[in-house]
């Protein structure tokens, strides 16, 4: 099974990592990981007026930050895995990864707001959910 892992850095990231460690059917030599975290682009001014390389600097620190915990995790586990940073909305990023990786499951930490927060604040989950036809599977 091909899994994409959508990751954040986050405490919720944690949770789902915890989660896949105690269920052995989701972690195993017989899968194909890919790990994916996005980081929202700088305003198109910014960037503008910024050197290219301190730019490109600044993306590829976010990522190794937010990866390298993971990376432990999985080499913990015996495990291999592709990384892969990209800019962009995160829900965005997600489907477009998911639909042109052909992966079989996305897997996602949820931050677990309400109906009414989601309506109000929006929700990289419910946004997956319902841009995806990919299945997903939200931890909280």
């Amino acid at each position: 099974m091909r899994i994409l892992t959508a990751v954040d850095g986050s405490k919720f990231t944690k949770r789902m990592l915890a989660y896949l460690g105690a269920h052995d059917e989701w972690l195993g030599t017989q899968h194909q990981y890919t790990v994916l975290h996005a980081t929202s682009g700088l305003p198109a001014r910014a960037t503008a007026m910024l050197d290219r390389k301190l730019v490109k600097d600044y993306y590829d620190e976010e990522a190794a930050r937010v990866f390298k915990s993971i990376r432990t995790f999985f080499t913990r586990h015996g495990l291999d895995a592709t990384y892969v940073a990209k800019t962009g909305a995160a829900s965005d990023v997600i489907i477009d990864t998911a639909r042109r990786g052909r992966h079989d499951l996305i897997v996602m930490g949820s931050h677990g707001h309400n109906s009414i927060g989601n309506l109000v604040m929006g929700s990289v989950a419910t946004k997956v959910l319902a841009g995806c036809s990919t299945p997903v599977l939200l931890i909280r």
